[in-house]
């Protein structure tokens, strides 16, 4: 059967992808949905800004330490079986989520839905590579692709739309229709796979888990208690730096470890797996830091600060739909990579060259041509990173590349949001220095204000405009940050190794 025979009579394809689509998209918008509502959950779970953070926190440990597990599990379970586990799983602690009463409820439950929504995503990738052929897989894999970059940018506006129009506690109770919806689906149409029992290398496992979760610690709150100067920061540094040595040396020697590191070494995995943990650190460090700037210095709602983000995910889509089919004629995807980060990189770089008169058209076309950029990223390093690896290392290598990608995310906002913060500080301390009488340019601005420098209201005034430009050239700093990591990813284009001629992934067993 030829690869046209193949598209045309794949059965069920469409609710296929359908289920995987809601799994992953789920998933993601579960990560970001919550931000917008946590000053409504303070109120109602008597919570500080502090102690409400650990709604996050909570759920980003423990989704970033079994997603590595990925593998081990579906040959555990089944994919199937791993699927429909997770989904029920993610539905209850949902609607847990949104009964919680005290902030200890909250997070247990949301530690729950981090657990159950660990796996979603690698093994929705998974599932669509040992359902369809290398053939449909571009146009698949695009489709997929649309899902995960289109989510994290609607999670804020939907979720501000929710909190402001309903109550915060529908952010997670709005997951179980759908999750009700996608397990009939996964029960209906997806093929279920044959578990097998493994010996589990439970010293691999535990040395694991403690590394990735005092790791996702270290990012998550190293912001909120000063990095370094805090104790709690420096251990967590001391025990993962520990546990992940012992964690690499006994993964080395063991005859089965928990995860196989072999797979690095292994055609362009080990390379686009980092590549894409530089591109999650600039891209969703940008995307968790520009709604902020557009609200806090543009003066925009946060309806249209969600519109101005809009245009990214549409033009994401776009490129995907685009890549998709130069796969699927052959062109080489190590081209569309590069061409994707050449684009994403300068939008970027041009991000951090506006000024505070720059016009909501500019920001919105900016945004359309960096999803563009993004996409033709994002997708073909999707298809090809698991190109030469065996059919049996597929799953494991899933959960891996979404590790990588969510360490990156992790790191992005928690290193850029820090560089933001002190950059504002060194940035003020500059400004403020050329705040006195002697300076004629000052001097020439009272004038045409009709203000005199010893008046309070001038003070406050000259106060309030240094901060924000300071603020605002710490954002500009930030971008041009983000362009560089993108243009570090570029370079490593080169170590990529191409595909064999028409293929970007392994087919299937049938």
């Amino acid at each position: 059967m030829n690869a046209n025979s193949e598209i045309n009579y794949t059965p069920h394809k469409w609710f296929i992808v359908t289920a995987i689509m809601l799994s992953t998209v789920m998933e993601i918008l579960d990560t970001t949905i919550v931000n917008v509502s946590l000053p409504h959950m303070m109120g109602s779970l008597s919570a500080d800004r502090d102690e409400i953070s650990w709604v996050l926190t909570s759920y980003i440990v423990a989704a970033g330490v079994l997603m590595p597990l990925t593998g081990f599990l579906v040959g555990r379970f089944g994919s199937k079986n791993l699927l429909l586990i997770n989904i029920a799983g993610f539905m209850f602690s949902s609607a847990l989520c949104g009964i919680s009463t005290n902030l200890a409820e909250m997070v247990f439950f949301r530690l729950l839905q981090g657990v159950f929504g660990a796996s979603l995503m690698p093994l929705s990738q998974f599932i669509l590579r040992d359902t369809f052929s290398a053939a449909e897989q571009p146009k698949m894999m695009a489709i997929w692709g649309i899902g995960v970059m289109a989510a994290p940018v609607m999670g804020p506006t939907l979720g501000g739309f929710i909190t402001d129009t309903m109550n915060w506690r529908w952010i997670f109770y709005i997951n179980v229709p759908v999750c009700l919806l996608n397990f009939f689906l996964v029960m209906t149409f997806i093929k279920s796979s044959i578990p097998k029992k493994e010996t589990i290398d439970w010293t691999g496992m535990i040395l694991m888990i403690v590394s990735v979760a005092c790791l996702q610690l270290f990012l998550d709150r190293g912001e909120v208690d000063d990095w370094f100067s805090s104790d709690t920061i420096c251990w967590l540094a001391v025990i993962f730096l520990v546990s992940g040595g012992w964690f690499l040396r006994h993964s080395k020697t063991s005859s089965k470890p928990i995860i196989n590191l072999k797979l690095f070494s292994q055609g362009s995995f080990g390379i686009g797996t980092l590549m894409m943990t530089l591109f999650a650190a600039s891209f969703f460090g940008c995307i968790a830091l520009m709604p902020q700037m557009l609200e806090s210095l543009f003066g925009y709602t946060s309806e249209l600060s969600g519109i101005s983000m809009a245009p990214r995910g549409i033009a994401s889509a776009i490129a995907m739909a685009v890549c998709s089919k130069l796969l699927m004629r052959g062109v080489d995807a190590r081209y569309l990579i590069a061409t994707g980060l050449i684009i994403a990189s300068y939008t970027t770089w041009l991000s951090s060259d506006i000024t505070l008169d720059t016009t909501f058209s500019y920001i919105v076309w900016l945004g359309f041509a960096q999803g563009f950029g993004i996409g033709s990223f994002f997708m073909p390093l999707s298809s090809m990173v698991y190109s030469g690896l065996p059919r049996t290392a597929i799953a494991e290598a899933s959960g891996l590349f979404s590790f990588g990608r969510n360490i990156g995310n992790a790191m992005g906002i928690s290193l850029l949001t820090t560089y933001l913060d002190r950059d504002t500080q060194t940035n003020w301390n500059t400004l403020a220095a050329h705040v006195h009488a002697g300076n004629p340019n000052l001097t020439a601005w009272l004038a045409s204000q009709k203000m005199a420098i010893n008046d309070p209201h001038t003070l406050e005034r000259l106060g309030q405009n240094v901060s924000d430009q300071a603020n605002f050239v710490a954002y500009l700093h930030t971008y041009r940050i983000a362009a560089i990591v993108l243009a570090l990813a570029f370079f490593m284009t080169i170590l990529l190794k191409p595909a064999k001629k028409g293929e970007t992934a392994p087919a299937p067993a049938h």
